[in-house]
Order: structure tokens, then sequence, then C-alpha cells
């Protein structure tokens, strides 16, 4: 048979991560990897959770190992309400606000299927998040890429793209602008209250929803806490997605959509069609976690160790590159990245291959772009490495740096 003949217009667009199959060398012996944005296991509750699993199994088998609603776990979205007006000062929440998915990408996939067509256009910041890309390439819909600046993204910018569009007749295919607020994926910055304040107003002059992805907004290590866009705006003009992988355990695969009840319900509809049932047993643990324990409380150490390997990280770039004029990198306030870019006329992507060599990994700019431009920059994620690691793997990516500027002539 000729698979090609048979695949779907989408089948055939599909291609593998990138970041994936970059990261396919860091299981090499003695490699280092400041590749995937993988938390520390290090930060993981396993024996509370162990407890809870064996409680909620032999106490409440007939729902953990039942099949369970679309909408996911009712206790869990009683205890997700209580945070998000603890941690957002969110609320007016209800259970028709909440639709848990298999992880924020599923969330992503889905808003992507209920909002986008093949004649849509969406709004990203660039670098983009290459998950947030994924989803919303599946639809064929267009993109315009906003700058991000070291305060979050170029509103300027965005508002004169929208002012074009709109003398072009073409503002009805704009379906959403996404943004990462806090501590961007993978650029590291984290948008000013100034301009939160601003998106929401350009963003109900036009009409536009905002899609607010904050998988990492706990996860911080100074300066202020910043009111959510959600907050600042409510349900009709923002849509919040959420996630404990970074704060809990990515092996709950547990995300969150927060929004107007009417488009929770479409995401709903779109999510019977994906999977039908959420899981229960994933998703009750969560619950009996969060009664249980204070998460913010449970998360100041991993905090910390996160602050003290970014710190490391941050000093090694200022000790190894100091010396390369135009080499410069973003200390973020709180994540898991930092963002580094090399002068013009290195290509990250192509330097690559020396990297594979020298057992040191990062993810290039290039994966983080719509269109696979070359980039000189790349993510470097702090962390899972040790903070001895850390410290190598940044003298590593030095002699990577030096050898290939010297192939190309950039030193």
């Amino acid at each position: 048979m000729k698979l090609e003949s048979k695949l779907s217009e989408v089948g055939m667009n599909l291609k593998s991560s990138l970041i994936r199959e970059l990261l396919k060398y860091a299981s090499v012996p003695g490699s280092i990897s400041f590749g995937g944005g993988v938390p520390d296991p290090n930060t993981f509750p396993r024996h509370e959770l162990a407890e809870i699993a064996k409680e909620v199994i032999e106490k409440e088998y007939a729902y953990t190992l039942q099949y369970n609603t679309t909408e996911g776990d009712d206790e869990l979205a009683k205890q997700m309400i209580k945070l998000l007006e603890r941690v957002y000062g969110i609320t007016g929440l209800d259970r028709s606000n909440l639709l848990f998915t298999t992880g924020s990408q599923q969330a992503l996939d889905l808003l992507a299927r209920v909002l986008l067509d093949r004649d849509s256009i969406c709004f990203v910041e660039f670098p983009v998040y290459l998950g947030a890309a994924s989803a919303f390439r599946m639809t064929f819909t267009k993109f315009e890429t906003i700058p991000l600046l070291d305060d979050g993204m170029d509103v300027d910018y965005l508002e004169r793209k929208l002012k074009e569009l709109d003398q072009a007749g073409k503002l009805k295919h704009v379906k959403f602008i996404y943004t990462v607020p806090n501590f961007h994926n993978p650029a590291g910055v984290t948008m000013s209250l100034e301009k939160r304040k601003r998106l929401i107003e350009i963003a109900e002059r036009y009409d536009i929803p905002i899609l607010e992805d904050d998988p990492y907004g706990l996860l911080r290590f100074e300066g202020e806490h910043l009111p959510s866009l959600y907050k600042l705006a409510g349900p009709d003009r923002v849509i919040l997605l959420n996630t404990f992988s970074k704060i809990l355990t990515p092996g709950l695969r547990i995300g969150v959509i927060v929004g107007h009840a009417d488009i929770v319900r479409k995401a709903t509809l779109a999510k019977q069609a994906a999977d039908l049932c959420s899981p229960s047993l994933n998703q009750r643990m969560a619950a009996r976690f969060l009664e249980r324990y204070d998460l913010l409380e449970y998360l100041k150490p991993g905090i910390e160790l996160y602050r003290k390997k970014k710190d490391t990280m941050i000093k090694a770039l200022e000790e190894n590159f100091s010396d390369i004029k135009g080499a410069k990198w973003v200390n973020p306030q709180g994540g898991l990245f930092v963002w580094f870019t090399l002068p013009e006329g290195y290509d990250t992507m192509e330097m690559f291959d020396i990297a594979k060599e020298k057992k040191i990994y990062y993810i290039p700019g290039q994966a983080f772009t719509i269109d696979d431009s070359k980039s000189s920059s790349m993510r470097l994620s702090f962390c899972l490495p040790p903070e001895e690691k850390i410290i190598e793997g940044v003298k590593r990516l030095k002699e990577v740096v030096v050898e290939y500027g010297k192939k190309k002539g950039l030193i």
C-alpha cells in the first residue's frame, strides 16, 4: 500500500518535534544536556503521592479505576478553584469554567481545533513556544509574530500590525493573541504590568481574545508577583492555560483550561472526540494532594533549588562568555530557561554538530521560529543538571562556540 496516497493533508504535514530529535543524543554517556524543560525529579513529592495513590485506589476504587467524565474530576476542580483564588486572586469561578486536559499541550490542541481555520490568523510571540506553534499549525493557520523585548512583547508592533490588518479588511480572520507572560519559554522574559494593561486595551479595542499560557508563574525566584491577564481582564477577554507539570509532577499529565463557560464547553466537545474520558486516578491523586498539603509551601525548596541553578548558569556564562563581544543572555526572574544569543553570523543549528562531539546539548533558536529561519540564539535549560554539571556544561559550550567561530571566521 502506498501510504502517502492515503494520508490526509494534516497527516502529510506532520513532522517530528525538532526538540525531541535533538534530545535523542542527550542519553549518550558523559553528556550534559541543557535541552528539555524537564523538572528536577528531586522536587517531586514521591512519598506523599505514593501514599495518596495507595489510599485512593483502595478506598476510592469505584471512581479512580473507572471511566471518568470528559471534563475531569470534580474534586480537583474544587481544589483548583481555591488555588486560582489564592495564587491569582481570581474569584467567581465555578465548575463550568474549568476543563482538565492531558497536559497543557492538549489544551493548546483543543483550542486550536475550536478557534482556528485555514484562513485564520493568530498572533504569537517571537521566539515562539514550540508546542503552541505545533498545535496551531495543525489547522494550517497563518501566523503573525510579535517581537519580544526585555519587558515582554512589543505591544506597539502588535498595534501597528492589527491596524494594518484592519485597514486591509482582514481583522475578522484574527482569532487570538497567544502569550506566555511569565518567564517566557524560550526567551525567559516577563511581561511588565504596564504592557499587560496595554495588551488588554488593544485586545479590547480590536475585540480579540487572549490566550494566556502560564505554566511557570509559581516558579518565581525574585521580583514581585504580577497580576495575570485573566485577573485583569476576566473571562470575556482571556482564556487561561495552566498545568501541574512544572509545579507538581509532569507524570500526572494534568493541564487545565480556565475561561468563559461557552469556550470551555466547546473545548469539552472537542475533547470528547479526542479522548472521551479524563484519567480518574491521576486527577484524584492531584486533588487529594492539594487538599492535604499547602502547594505554595511545598514549592519553596524547589524554587530555591532552581534559583541556585539559574544563578550558577548565569555566573558561568559571565565567566566564560564575557570576552565574546555581542554575546548576551536573559537573566530570568523565574521559570526554567535562559535565552542565550551569540553575535551575528552564528547559526546555532549548524553549530549543534560540534556540540554533539563535545557532548553538550542545547535547543537551537531555529526550533522556536515559525519559518525554520537561522538563529544565533539558543535555549539553555538549567532545571535538570546539578550545579557542577551546569558549570562543566557552560565550559564545553564555550569550546563549541570558539571552535565554530574559528571555523566560520567569526573569531
